[in-house]
């Protein structure tokens, strides 16, 4: 079962066990974790889910679709090369450990 830490600005950790299939997004809002605002509900329209990837996320899920990359282009706080959004990160069992840090504003 893959486990997803979110790292807040702070330093908070909330860490999530979460079955396959869960977005990493869903799994956020479901938990109520800070910074994860999700304001499309996950359809790709905004870009309030977006994370920084960290540990875990190499080779593991798909490249960014062109919607992802133009959204990523409007997020709140600066794009990184390891910025995405949460709504296109969908678990599978190939995630074992996953650390994604929440930026400090989404709007």
């Amino acid at each position: 079962m893959p486990k997803v830490t979110y790292v807040q600005q702070d330093g908070t950790q909330t860490v999530l066990d979460l079955p396959a299939g869960t977005t990493v997004m869903r799994a956020a809002v479901a938990a109520g974790v800070r910074g994860i605002v999700a304001e499309c509900g996950g359809n790709l329209m905004c870009a309030t889910c977006h994370v920084y990837t960290g540990d875990g996320a190499d080779g593991v899920f798909p490249g960014a679709t062109d919607d992802e990359d133009e959204l990523l282009d409007c997020t709140a706080e600066p794009r990184r090369d390891n910025s995405r959004l949460s709504c296109q990160l969908s678990l599978t069992d190939q995630v074992e450990q996953l650390v994604v840090h929440v930026p400090g504003a989404q709007t």
